[in-house]
């Protein structure tokens, strides 16, 4: 190999990297002389050009930095943008938005309709002119000149609302508004406006003027559950939009600004006032003379009296939204638009909870300082049998029922005595109410008194603040013996557990989660609650059971193709778990809800500063949840979950078994009949005080000192019991005189929850 080797190998490397080295700084050399070469001609063509002296800083320089902001803002520009033509990703955006669906009741009897059906059988040509003119005059009269933004229109509002000191015109154009209804939600954020414009654009580009006025006249909410200026004027005049007068015109036009408000079957006066200015505008645009519309001004229009039809708004608004997430997985292929859909509402339910949520606030709401409630009562298979989602549909559409997220105070324990039952307690397991801290905080119970050892079932029937607490610290150290923070590793258990029930709330870790700090809404605790009743399998909530096409050809079935019940908790747990929250309307906080002869359980739950009560509570047939509060979160007065939730419940519940089977509990059987009340005065006199037929009244007064003293006679009261049940026996009934007299010590359920004013929970 050696021998093989030309003995100059060195030497031709060598010249060999010299020779490339060479070749690359020539290369080099060249190029760059290339380019100044260049830049020199260059250079030289420009200086052709060159402006000094005044005419650059006059000229060349803003020219210049124009171009500079020019190429910015083009891009800011197409930033914002991306957002807005992401909603016109889908080639069928125009379709996609044009779901029409008529439902029924469980049984097939016709209760609403909500979307927006395309309404081509009126050509724009064949609206009535005065409807044209009053549309445009109060909306956007600059309509057949802008490009989907009226500059001049925004400006001038801006200047109208910067005098007034509020909001006294609005000025988006029409094309915007029909952006909004098919794309955007009504929120009122600057993102939300980008979009809007953006969106307006686009639908000028791809849209002509007159199509675009057609779309808005058939789309726009015109407050009733109605859509477009047809489907309003038969809902409020009874005619077809073709036949409307100039009046009834100006009413219908009216309405674009703020349906709910000015709707004439809730407000007639303010719907005139409002048509009146419509009036106004129609001379102001000079589209009519003051002449033309006297007539008008002199004879109002009438609309139809619906007062008496109630349609459950808040149970389709719910129905709809449902319903539109379930056509998004239908196959890309089927086009149909139009549904019919079956419900699982009993509307003799929901009218039992409308009228007994409207009777308690009308009666109690002033003395107890609340203004809303919500309620949803759910059959053990997640059907939705009624559904109220605020007092008064027409005020405010907010569902307080699916949107509302409030503390569940003490009726989220449920989850945390589950959860002790699945690592090992029992119902007579033994805890020791006592002092206990989690860092800095520490748990109290009503009058910072404690009550020694109970068992699981006494602390949930008295609601013990302390228990779950201590619960938690011990499902963490059966978990984890060693571990530094046993409270943490508890509480990731119990929020397992609320997950396996179907709660999905964020429910952030937080020491008080035992104790419901944490928010839930009403429709998923109600139905989380189903699990106990149903031997310990969680259902997925629902409103819809059957869904076909206008033609009536079967498409979906919630039997068939909805999602089946999963085991939660193993059966002899939900069984347990239902012993032990029978006591608590038996004996404990809620007896105003007990049924007669029905099995009965439940939780009440009353959160800091008495901001939300609560009775969440299940038969062999129903579970139903009940929330009484403030939109502004402000106290109530007292109320606690034992007043007028756990009454509000019992009403409805009374309403939902009419003519049902009553079926039985697993864990408590068929419950048992009430002891009858005396008949003549003197034994009522003298007989204990059934709580049951005291309804909620307004609550009690008391001074300080007052209360002071209640609370030392309740303290004396059960150390005098514990004594008693301590020299006699160990039967843990002996614990029942002490809640008999405090319900007696406290009238109105005053003291019906062991909780603390001064604790950052209440239960």
């Amino acid at each position: 190999m050696v021998q093989n080797t030309p003995s100059n190998w060195k030497s031709r490397v060598r010249n060999f990297f010299l020779d490339l080295d060479a070749r690359i700084d020539s290369s080099l050399f060249s190029s760059a002389k290339g380019i100044r070469e260049l830049y020199e001609r260059y250079s030289t063509f420009m200086d052709r050009f060159y402006v000094g002296r005044w005419k650059r800083w006059v000229f060349i320089e803003p020219l210049s930095e124009a171009a500079t902001l020019g190429l910015g803002g083009l891009v800011l520009m197409l930033t914002l943008a991306i957002p807005a033509f992401r909603e016109t990703a889908d080639e069928d955006w125009l379709k996609k938005s044009d779901l029409a669906v008529s439902f029924l009741d469980r049984y097939g009897n016709p209760i609403g309709s909500r979307g927006i059906k395309h309404n081509d059988s009126i050509p724009l040509e064949d609206f009535p002119d005065v409807l044209i003119k009053a549309t445009l005059a109060t909306e956007d009269r600059r309509f057949y000149e802008h490009f989907g933004i009226d500059i001049a229109g925004t400006a001038r509002a801006l200047v109208t609302n910067a005098q007034a000191g509020g909001v006294r015109q609005g000025g988006s154009s029409i094309t915007q508004q029909l952006a909004k209804n098919l794309f955007l939600s009504n929120e009122r954020t600057i993102e939300r406006k980008v979009n809007e414009a953006f969106l307006a654009v686009w639908l000028e580009w791809r849209l002509t003027k007159n199509e675009i006025l057609k779309l808005y006249l058939d789309r726009a909410y015109m407050g009733g559950g109605t859509f477009g200026v047809d489907g309003a004027a038969h809902f409020y005049f009874n005619k077809s939009a073709r036949d409307v007068t100039l009046a009834e015109a100006a009413m219908l036009a009216g309405l674009f600004k703020a349906p709910t408000k000015y709707a004439p079957h809730i407000n007639l006066p303010a719907a005139r006032a409002r048509a009146n200015v419509v009036l106004d505008n129609l001379v102001d645009a000079g589209f009519m003379t003051e002449g033309q519309v006297f007539g008008a001004r002199r004879n109002p229009a009438f609309a139809v009296d619906r007062r008496d039809e109630a349609s459950p708004n808040y149970y389709l608004d719910y129905a709809f939204d449902e319903m539109r997430k379930l056509v998004d997985t239908f196959p890309k292929s089927y086009t149909e638009r139009v549904f019919v859909v079956r419900l699982a509402i009993d509307t003799n339910v929901q009218k039992a909870a409308e009228d007994a949520i409207e009777n308690q606030l009308r009666q109690f709401g002033r003395d107890y300082h609340a203004t809303q409630a919500a309620t949803v009562v759910s059959d053990l298979d997640g059907g939705i049998r009624a559904m109220v989602g605020g007092r008064d549909y027409g005020a405010s559409q907010f569902n307080r029922a699916t949107d509302a997220y409030r503390q569940p105070g003490s009726s989220f324990k449920p989850y945390v005595y589950t959860t002790a039952l699945l690592n090992g307690f029992t119902p007579n397991s033994i805890v020791v109410d006592g002092p206990v801290c989690i860092g800095n905080w520490c748990p109290q119970n009503y009058g910072h008194s404690y009550s020694g050892s109970v068992t699981l079932t006494q602390a949930i029937t008295r609601s013990i603040n302390v228990v779950p607490v201590k619960l938690s610290i011990a499902i963490g150290q059966k978990e984890q013996p060693k571990a530094p923070n046993p409270a943490k590793i508890g509480r990731a258990k119990i929020v397992e557990v609320a997950r396996r029930f179907g709660l999905k709330a964020p429910l952030p870790d937080t020491p008080s989660l035992p104790i419901g700090s944490d928010e839930v809404t009403v429709l998923e605790h109600a139905v989380a609650y189903v699990t106990f009743p149903n031997r310990g399998r969680a259902v997925t909530p629902h409103s819809v059971l059957e869904v076909r096409t206008g033609a009536g050809d079967l498409v979906w079935r919630w039997d068939r193709d909805g999602p089946k019940p999963r085991q939660a908790i193993p059966a002899n747990i939900a069984a347990d778990m239902a012993g032990m929250m029978s006591h608590v309307v038996s004996e404990g906080t809620a007896r105003r809800a007990a049924l007669d002869g029905i099995p009965t359980a439940g939780k009440t739950g009353t959160t800091n500063a008495y901001r939300d009560a609560w009775f969440v509570g299940y038969t062999g047939n129903f579970s139903c949840a009940v929330w009484y509060g403030n939109d502004d979160y402000s106290p109530t007065n007292r109320m606690t979950g034992g007043s007028l939730p756990a009454q509000t419940w019992h009403d409805i519940m009374v309403a939902a078994h009419q003519g049902v089977e009553v079926r039985e509990i697993p864990g408590i059987g068929m419950g048992q009949k009430l002891p009858p009340q005396p008949k003549d005065a003197n034994a009522q006199a003298s007989a204990a005080p059934k709580v049951l037929e005291t309804k909620p009244g307004p609550p009690p007064v008391l001074t300080k000192r007052g209360a002071d003293t209640l609370v030392r006679v309740e303290k004396l009261l059960d150390d005098a019991a514990k004594t008693a049940t301590k020299s006699t026996s160990n039967d843990t009934k002996a614990a029942k005189p002490s809640s008999s007299t405090s319900a007696l010590a406290f009238p109105q359920n005053y003291a019906e929850e062991n909780a603390n004013a001064s604790a950052p929970r209440k239960n």
